[in-house]
């Protein structure tokens, strides 16, 4: 049996199997790379070029490798692109994952597990944030999301799939062993943007929005190492295996962070005092967005190892100096 990963070249993708390689498992990983990177992927994983929405090829990978599991990363992720191409988000996030989950169920794959965000909870209204809270997304993004996660549900009553739908908030760091990171040109997570301001890539680092209700004026998240949310992963995984039944659960820390607090833990850390700016609040954005995570904790036993916001910022600060010296070679 093996596991195929979607979007297995990208950031999270390729923690995920380097967390499946790490424990002995057939790893198959499906991309386009149209924003990954093929020398992110361990190299004790099977690597197919190639569309979540090709039936045909999906099929066969699943035949071809007796594929028990599909764990989907691929698709768009930057709420503001989303506000700009709310149907590109649509095609790629949420039409592409239905045809996925066709071929998932025509093949008779039993186990899918789905990346989802919290941002399908908006301005939820309470902190911090359960999986029965109101789901009111604020963006194209969330909206594409959500749709998909209505699918899996349907999907899942009518056919024998199991599914988990793990809802990520803020997901930084990077491998510990340094082995893979976050690494798109262009970025927008705030740690990753701020580290390399640091390291003197960008000149300036913007704050979006200084006039949210929150202690200093700025949004504030919940922030959680990817090597702890991979491990989520690998818990949901097992859960599936054993028959223990659907799951849709948040994965996040339960306590939340200012950006102006990132802010100041990233210049600790690096010992640079780089400079920020401030602007106007970008369209999609919520105020305020943190985890109750105690479904997930209790239901598969998840245990996070790295719940320390010096020690995530540390980790991916370690990875964009490797990224400079590999971009320089």
């Amino acid at each position: 049996m093996s596991v195929l990963v979607t979007g297995g070249a990208g950031y999270i993708g390729s923690h995920m199997v380097l967390g499946l390689v790490d424990r002995g498992e057939d790893v198959v990983v499906l991309d386009n790379f149209t924003t990954g990177f093929d020398w992110l992927i361990s190299p004790a994983a099977t690597v197919v070029t190639g569309d979540i929405a090709d039936g045909e090829l999906v099929g066969r990978i699943v035949k071809e490798h007796a594929v028990d599991a599909i764990v989907h990363f691929a698709g768009s992720v930057v709420v503001p692109d989303s506000v700009r191409d709310p149907l590109g988000y649509y095609f790629n996030n949420t039409a592409k994952t239905r045809d996925l989950i066709e071929t998932a169920v025509r093949h008779g794959v039993p186990n899918f597990i789905f990346s989802s965000t919290a941002a399908v909870y908006g301005e939820a209204g309470t902190e911090p944030v359960s999986e029965d809270s109101r789901l009111e997304p604020l963006s194209p993004y969330g909206r594409s999301k959500l749709m998909s996660e209505m699918m899996l549900a349907d999907a899942a009553a009518a056919h024998p799939l199991s599914y988990a739908a793990l809802r990520y908030f803020n997901v930084a760091g990077a491998d510990p062993q340094g082995r893979t990171g976050q690494s798109t040109r262009g970025a927008t997570h705030l740690i990753k943007v701020a580290n390399e301001t640091a390291i003197g890539k960008r000149a300036a680092i913007e704050i979006f929005g200084t006039d949210y209700d929150t202690p200093d004026g700025t949004a504030v998240r919940d922030y959680i190492h990817v090597t702890d949310l991979i491990g989520a992963h690998l818990a949901a995984l097992d859960h599936l295996r054993r028959g223990a039944g659907n799951l849709v659960a948040n994965v996040g820390y339960s306590r939340g962070f200012s950006v102006r607090q990132v802010l100041d833990v990233v210049r600790e850390v690096s010992g640079v005092d780089f400079a920020i700016r401030e602007s106007g609040r970008r369209a999609g954005d919520s105020p305020s967005v943190v985890a109750n995570s105690t479904k997930l904790r209790q239901t598969v036993g998840w245990v996070p190892k790295h719940d320390d916001l010096p020690e995530i910022v540390r980790h991916a600060l370690d990875w964009e100096k490797h990224l400079l010296k590999r971009n320089a070679g």
